[in-house]
């Protein structure tokens, strides 16, 4: 067995001056690869996937604005934030041509992306990332259409980030709860950005079309890694991207939301098996 080799570095760039935090490892001259992290989560939630993928790829993982480590500027949150702001990080660390790992909030951000600079996508991983309606639970559904600010504020509670955790995992006793204590932790710190960012996810469903749109006339080399017990975005969601993607490889799991949690080596080993052909 080879030795890992390279290390992960902890950065900051400024970006129209706001700090984004980010987590970079591997050798420059590898194949790119963009993590792009959930709610209530941050990139600490790929530190694992990192050391598993380092020595194989470039490794880029950010912060949202708001998320994690990076500033949270004072104003109103949106998705459209959310992706401007990354769009512009990539471009000041020079952060291009790359595969795109997209998870939960990462898709609705990657995806607009993605549909601004499709030269930029080598390929696409989609890892419990929703872009089709089939794809959306009832509490998924009702979690949209309650735009009311107390209830939003309500989803950031500690039993709630410990239910997207554990809820439709296969054995709850090796997740560590290190996991949602870290989430809550970023959480209770600084709340306003996630309640704007839950008030605007309807921003998201109304853009599926041009998600959908971009995925047929591009046809990005894409695979599909899936928890098919998630209680957010069920398993319909991972099958509606064969009908614009019928060339895509499909893989569910046997476990929740953060299908990391529990099966990790087998997502690494796919992403490391999965070769684009553009």
């Amino acid at each position: 067995m080879t030795a890992k080799m390279h290390v992960t570095r902890h950065r900051f760039a400024d970006v129209g001056g706001i700090k984004i935090f980010y987590r970079e490892a591997g050798d420059p001259d590898a194949p790119k690869l963009l993590l792009l992290h959930g709610f209530p989560s941050a990139s600490h939630q790929y530190a694992r996937l990192i050391e598993e993928l380092k020595d194989d790829f470039h490794v880029i993982a950010p912060d949202n604005p708001g998320s994690g480590h990076s500033d949270a500027p004072e104003q109103r949150y949106s998705f459209d934030f959310l992706a401007d702001t990354i769009e512009k990080f990539l471009e000041t660390v020079g952060f291009t041509g790359f595969r795109m790992y997209v998870f939960d909030f990462g898709a609705p951000v990657g995806f607009r992306i993605a549909s601004r600079h499709p030269e930029w996508i080598k390929g696409l991983i989609v890892q419990n990332g929703n872009a089709y309606e089939d794809g959306l639970s009832e509490l998924a559904k009702n979690f949209i259409a309650n735009r009311d600010p107390r209830a939003a504020r309500d989803m950031l509670a500690l039993e709630y980030t410990r239910f997207g955790y554990l809820e439709g995992a296969r054995d709850p006793e090796t997740i560590s709860p290190d996991t949602w204590t870290l989430d809550q932790h970023y959480l209770d710190l600084r709340p306003e950005p996630q309640v704007d960012l839950v008030l605007d996810y309807h921003s998201n469903v109304a853009k599926y079309p041009e998600w959908q749109a971009y995925l047929r006339e591009h046809q990005p080399s894409t695979l599909i890694t899936w928890g098919r017990g998630d209680p957010f975005f069920i398993e319909p969601g991972a099958k509606a991207y064969l009908r614009d993607l019928p060339g895509a490889q499909l893989h569910l799991f046997d476990t929740g939301h953060f299908a990391l949690e529990e099966n990790l080596a087998e997502i690494a080993a796919l992403i490391r098996g999965f070769t684009p052909t553009v």
